[in-house]
């Protein structure tokens, strides 16, 4: 071990070099966020603006082919499929996760992924000359097998890529371009582009065109060099993958340390999601993984956006205008979100993660009061939309980009691909849920729904702050010491 310590000592000068953004892991990143990630922000989105049109075409289809109107409640049942489907599709995609990236690799994974979006695109696109709805509905958990593959192997690949320094940053782009992808959605969206009887068809299409881009630009970059070390045992390979994406030929430090890893773990072999479940070693890490997960999804991010255009009108705002409000939370998303990718690294993870969820907590019970007063205070309403942008802004921060960058942070290589797929299905789970339960709640609760909300945030909060470690520029290995200790287990170091 000391001559490992030596070792890094020696080389510190190298070290700085290699935490360059070389060009070839800017572009990886970029390529693989545009055509995933970008994806899955899109399709959370692209259907709330052409609702009204979409719906009056299922009616007409019906209309045609039974010679009878449909009726409310079962328009109401196929609309609430349309908007469901989404989330289950990305349930069982975060299902497919640890097969495929096992066996067809990260970037193998994203390559075949795009198979699915291109065949919804199409599908999607031309379901209103088929004159079937059915096909909406199919595509749209095919849709959600796509988004629930990118939103757990894009983090997965990127992560694996970086180097120490940079990991945070670069882990944080593919939250970057999901909102991205929402942003695009809602200004298309707009009735003046293609939020109308016309263009909605090609609204859902143009998902299409980000994989096909990837599909034709992603195999000139490497795997990630992990994958092909520690899972398939080709060095040379890793080697010539890490020269690339590092810009010079030095790659020794991270190999051996690629080897360290790969010695601590082979003890315990592949896990499955079964044995990570069971393993004493990762207890807290999955614990942790899943709180985070749970926290990120039903804190109520999706009800906060669900709410906006009725606060927005309740405070007085045109309706004609609501539509161009929400593209500006949009946006606001985007920077926020893009803020995080320059803070992470000097600020810390944890610290983006409790100042998030403060930021949500406060608001979700300072907006319940608003609405509540909204009718007897004239100012209030105003305050309930300065309460929805602060929330938006606290949830960008931190919430929404960090989860998946601390399940890349906190496994090794044989356990990482499990853990994804188990937070991936918390994600999605709990994703689906809120869809599901938050019209009941507020048909029940009304402002009061937030309350829930609140106390999710606040919960979430104090099980970071006590238990969550830091992780901000350690290696792989370092961490797992850390989580170790808290686990109460050692790490088989010995063979070094």
């Amino acid at each position: 071990m000391k001559l490992k310590g030596q070792k890094q000592e020696g080389s510190e000068g190298r070290e700085g070099a290699k935490g360059k953004m070389t060009l070839s892991l800017a572009l990886v990143a970029l390529i693989s966020a545009f055509g995933s990630s970008f994806q899955y922000g899109y399709n959370v989105s692209v259907i709330n603006s052409p609702a009204p049109y979409m719906q009056d075409f299922y009616n007409r289809t019906y209309l045609d082919r039974t010679g009878v109107p449909m009726d409310s409640g079962f328009q109401t049942l196929l609309w609430s499929l349309t908007v469901s489907m989404f989330p289950l599709g990305g349930l069982f995609g975060s299902l497919m996760v640890w097969p495929l990236v096992n066996n067809c690799g990260r970037k193998g994974t994203l390559l075949i992924n795009n198979l699915f979006s291109i065949a919804a695109a199409i599908l999607m696109g031309t379901s209103e000359l088929a004159k079937t709805f059915e096909v909406i509905i199919f595509s749209r958990v095919i849709m959600g097998i796509f988004a629930g593959l990118a939103s757990n192997v894009v983090p997965m690949f990127l992560g694996e890529m970086s180097p120490k320094n940079l990991r945070g940053a670069v882990g944080v782009v593919p939250q970057f371009f999901i909102t991205i992808g929402i942003l695009v959605a809602q200004i298309l969206g707009l009735n003046s582009i293609l939020g109308n009887a016309k263009g909605w068809p090609v609204l859902l299409a143009l998902t299409g065109i980000p994989s096909l881009i990837q599909l034709l630009t992603l195999p000139f970059f490497p795997e990630s060099p992990r994958y092909l070390l520690i899972q398939k045992g080709n060095e040379e390979q890793a080697r010539r993958a890490l020269q690339r994406l590092r810009g010079w030929e030095d790659v020794d430090d991270e190999i051996e340390e690629m080897y360290q890893e790969d010695r601590s773990e082979k003890e315990e072999g592949q896990f499955s999601v079964l044995s990570l479940c069971t393993f004493r070693g990762l207890r807290w890490q999955l614990i942790s993984i899943i709180v985070m997960m749970m926290g990120q999804q039903l804190s109520g991010v999706n009800g906060v956006f669900y709410y906006a255009d009725r606060i927005f009108e309740s405070a007085g705002v045109d309706s004609s205008s609501i539509q161009y409000v929400t593209v500006s939370t949009g946006a606001i998303n985007v920077v926020m979100t893009m803020l995080a990718i320059f803070i992470v690294e000097s600020l810390g993870r944890r610290i983006l993660l409790l100042a998030g969820f403060l930021l949500c907590s406060a608001s979700c019970a300072v907006l319940t009061l608003a609405l509540n007063l909204q009718s007897t205070v004239s100012w209030m309403s105003y305050l309930s939309i300065a309460c929805v942008i602060i929330y938006i802004i606290g949830h960008a921060i931190g919430p929404s980009p960090i989860p998946s960058v601390m399940i890349t942070e906190m496994f090794l290589q044989s356990s990482r691909p499990a853990a994804f797929m188990v937070g991936g299905s918390v994600h999605w789970l709990s994703n689906f849920t809120v869809g599901l339960v938050f019209l009941y709640m507020e048909a029940g609760l009304g402002p009061y729904s937030f309350l829930i909300f609140c106390a999710i945030c606040i919960a979430t909060m104090l099980y970071i702050f006590f238990i969550v470690p830091e992780t901000k520029n350690k290696t792989f290995m370092e961490i797992n010491r850390i989580m170790a200790k808290r686990n109460k287990v050692e790490i088989q170091e010995s063979k070094e």
